[in-house]
């Protein structure tokens, strides 16, 4: 079964239903219901035209629920509009589709919630972890999105910066989690900035680049996390990295500072800097405070504790991370790391294994768990006579 051309179809089968009338809601309902009967149909009987079996199948779904609902009988009448067999259209309906969802009527948290999960291809769980709240909390909060735009139409595009968050979240998760969104969030995030003249588009647009051009080296052949530090330089692409330098100064020529160029910024100086230990870590803390200043997100003083560490020494590191609440995410294995470099390597190789206790993913806890192997390898050999 191949579910990523699922993933890759749905935000252009949920446009179809919305543009003939679909509530948001009701289309997205029928959209699920037509890739369950897919999973359980194509295997054996593969469709010629994938998109237009979503449709049809869909689009009958959502009569049948019309029907069954007396409030919306009068949606029956639409049953003449069923779309005639053939090729789907073949518009790239996505990031308008974005737009839709990012409605008036909504707050821009549930606008972001509701599109990663309908249009994304999010899980509660994964958006719930890009917030920094219980599962259980973000499934109240996109219930409630789907109760506020039942039966309103989506025909105002919502705001720009709503659908800029919904991007970023989705290229961060297909960029470190389990399902490879990133390169899609790129391409509609190069559509947004040619679209629109909007500075953050721009930023988010480098940020994404600076970000996708150290993939092939963020793992090793074994799948193991390879930390920054760590990293073969020579298998970044130079050209991606060069495209984003070139964007996000663009971006800053027009002296309409914004969080993502602040992002793309420290991310150029990783990109710039030719090893580890030419890093410019002084101007990468200087951009933190200005991220700071501009979001105040306790993410962002987490990895400033981690520069302040490097450019003036593991010690002001844990001063500015003593401040932070210790349930972050990450936080302590950021410990740890500046423990290690502060040469107190029995609490290091502790709060790395309790890191790894905590880690989102196994990848992580499987990185995490070899550095406090290492280091109480190394501590057994300090002890022997």
């Amino acid at each position: 079964m191949d579910e990523a051309l699922l993933r890759r179809l749905t935000p252009s089968v949920l446009a179809v239903l919305v543009r003939r009338g679909a509530g948001f809601a009701a289309a997205e309902d029928a959209v699920q219901d037509a890739l369950v009967e897919a999973v359980r149909v194509w295997p054996a009987d593969p469709p010629r035209d994938p998109k237009g079996w979503l449709v049809t199948v869909a689009w009958r779904r959502f009569l049948d629920a019309a029907r069954a609902d007396a409030a919306r009988r009068r949606r029956e009448d639409r049953v003449d509009e069923e779309p005639a067999p053939g090729p789907a259209p073949a518009a790239d309906d996505t990031l308008h589709l974005y737009f839709l969802c990012a409605h008036p009527s909504l707050t821009p948290s549930s606008a972001v919630a509701l599109t990663l999960r309908a249009v994304g291809g999010l899980t509660t769980r994964q958006i719930a972890r890009a917030y920094l709240v219980p599962e259980a909390t973000m499934a109240q909060r996109i219930s409630r999105a789907k109760r506020t735009v039942s039966g309103v139409r989506f025909d105002r595009p919502g705001d720009v910066s709503t659908v800029l968050r919904v991007l970023y979240l989705v290229f961060n998760e297909g960029y470190s989690g389990d399902v490879d969104l990133a390169a899609e969030a790129i391409r509609l995030t190069r559509r947004l900035a040619a679209q629109v003249h909007h500075p953050e588009a721009a930023g988010l647009l480098a940020l994404m680049l600076l970000h996708h051009a150290r993939r092939a080296a963020r793992t090793a052949a074994d799948g193991s996390l390879v930390p920054l530090a760590e990293q073969d330089r020579d298998r970044w692409d130079t050209g991606a990295i060069a495209e984003g330098v070139a964007i996000l100064q663009a971006a800053l020529a027009l002296d309409r500072l914004g969080e993502y160029q602040a992002q793309a910024a420290v991310a150029a100086l990783h990109a710039d800097a030719r090893s580890a230990d030419e890093t410019d870590w002084r101007q990468i803390v200087e951009w933190y405070d200005e991220l700071t200043r501009l979001t105040d997100n306790p993410v962002v003083r987490l990895n400033r504790a981690v520069a302040v560490g490097e450019a003036d020494g593991p010690r002001a590191g844990l001063a500015a991370l003593a401040v932070l609440d210790a349930s972050l995410p990450r936080h302590t294995a950021v410990a740890a790391y500046l423990h290690e470099r502060d040469g107190d390597l029995v609490r290091a190789a502790r709060l790395y294994a309790e890191a790894a206790r905590k880690a989102p993913d196994l990848a992580e806890r499987d990185h995490l768990t070899r550095r406090a192997a290492r280091l109480n390898t190394l501590l057994a050999a300090r002890r022997l006579p």
